[in-house]
């Protein structure tokens, strides 16, 4: 195959191909195991004369089948992955056929104005006023980014410095204060933006006033998480939102599953006053259940979000200030039209569907924890307000000091069985499991499995390790 003009002829088939595949994929992956067993082997050199469209992709399905991680099914309890539900499926097919380029209205109308309404959506899913500035983004990462360089620029300008034009230089540090619950994508932004991965200062919110006070008037720069992943616990956001207004400081919110709180009667008040932050960053792939990948930053003032990534270039053109430029509102200009099957997914279940499924996911988080709780050789290590469940295996008879490697050793198991899958991580010093509840898919029989699959293999761990 010298020139893929030479393949045209086979567009319709590969179309097939992927189909039939899809289908067969779907149809098994509830019951299938999360990964499947051993390494498929993939290696060579790039090849001189191609093999044509259907072989590659025929090669690519039976790679994808010995290997690939079943994480879009319902005992994906990792990383606080959701799946994609059957309208963003349909539409993110769709999205790659029509190949739009997602930078201004010029490029593609189509793309510009969906995601137009689609953030539109977005802001009256989680009361965020409409008069903010908003873009879709790859992830929660990403929207972080744009939410702290939004902050960033604002800070210089507070210094009658345009940052992003000159730089830091000779320029104080910047202030920055969070909780413990910063997470580590935050942190990568901060990185990114200049600002420094070490420079917040983790303190108590009832700390915060006198830390702001102690500034007496130089502008901060404040971090609070809606949603901590080992717990799902909220930082005070009305209190936050209060104290940086009076202050003159930017609060920034990372709810990048947390803020689908506020579709639940039961969990709205989690997020109560995120009206008073000035950015906030949202994943879409977690509990949205869109395609990977997809995020939504939201900021306060248009102006300082726009400034902070224009670019321009002849070529580019103006556009009207009804048609935003979303490729200068976040880092890429070349950008997918993600927003397609965001918007398919909203179209077609809407607000009270979300509302369902999130109440359905609180439930089960719940159930979980009541498991967890009446199982003697179980511990939980935090209260769940939320979807995520932190806890750990605590046997009779493993002193203290063994349970970190214990536990280290039985998440390894749990990820090699495959039945379900989750990962460990640390809280307040102890070695703990995480698993999230936010796949549309996941059902009471897959929850079910969390607290039997752990005990029978903890069992087999204990009666086969030495040292426990």
């Amino acid at each position: 195959m010298a020139d893929p003009i030479e393949d045209r002829e086979h567009v319709a088939e590969v179309l097939r191909l992927v189909e039939r595949e899809a289908e067969t994929y779907l149809a098994t992956v509830d019951g299938a195991l999360v990964r499947p067993p051993g390494t498929p082997v993939i290696d060579g050199e790039l090849p001189r004369q191609g093999v044509g469209s259907l072989r590659a992709v025929a090669e690519l399905i039976e790679l994808a089948n010995e290997g690939a991680t079943r994480s879009t099914g319902p005992r994906f309890f990792h990383f606080v992955m959701g799946g994609v539900t059957p309208a963003a499926l349909g539409a993110d097919w769709l999205t790659s056929s029509l190949n739009q380029v997602a930078y201004n209205w010029v490029s593609s109308p189509l793309a510009a104005r969906i995601e137009q309404l689609t953030l539109a959506w977005m802001k009256d899913l989680f009361g965020i006023p409409e008069g903010w500035s908003a873009v879709m983004t790859t992830a929660a990462t990403t929207a972080n980014l744009v939410g702290l360089a939004s902050a960033r620029r604002w800070w210089g300008l507070r210094h009658d410095v345009d940052i992003d034009t000159r730089g830091f230089s000779g320029l104080p540090d910047v202030p920055i204060y969070s909780s413990s619950y910063l997470h580590a994508s935050a942190v990568k932004a901060l990185g990114m933006c200049g600002l420094g991965r070490a420079t917040p200062r983790i303190i108590q919110w009832d700390a915060l006033e006198g830390e702001l006070q102690m500034l007496e008037g130089e502008p901060a720069i404040v971090i609070a998480t809606a949603g901590d992943v080992n717990t799902g616990y909220f930082d005070p956001i009305r209190d936050i939102a209060s104290l940086t207004r009076q202050y003159g400081s930017w609060l920034h919110v990372d709810g990048a599953f947390g803020l689908y709180a506020a579709l639940a009667p039961a969990t709205r008040h989690l997020v109560d006053g995120l009206a008073g932050a000035d950015s906030v960053a949202v994943d879409g792939h977690k509990w949205l259940n869109a395609p990977y990948d997809t995020g939504f930053a939201f900021v306060r003032d248009p102006e300082i979000h726009a400034a902070t990534f224009a670019a321009s270039a002849a070529y580019l053109g103006t556009e009207t200030l009804d048609r935003p430029v979303f490729g200068n509102l976040a880092p890429e200009m070349s950008r997918r039209a993600r927003a397609l099957p965001v918007w398919a997914t909203l179209r077609a279940y809407g607000r009270e569907g979300y509302r369902a499924m999130v109440e359905r996911h609180l439930a089960l988080a719940q159930r979980i924890a009541h498991q967890v709780d009446e199982a003697p050789d179980l511990e939980r290590l935090a209260d769940v307000p939320l979807n995520v469940v932190l806890f750990r295996f605590r046997p009779a008879g493993v002193e203290d000091s063994e349970l970190d490697d214990l536990n280290r050793r039985l998440g390894e198991m749990v990820l090699e069985d495959g039945r379900i899958y989750f990962g460990t991580t640390v809280h307040e010093g102890k070695v703990a499991f995480r698993p999230a509840i936010v796949n549309w898919r996941t059902t009471e029989k897959d929850v079910d499995m969390i607290v039997s699959v752990v005990r029978e293999l903890g069992s087999r761990l204990l009666a086969t390790a030495p040292g426990f």
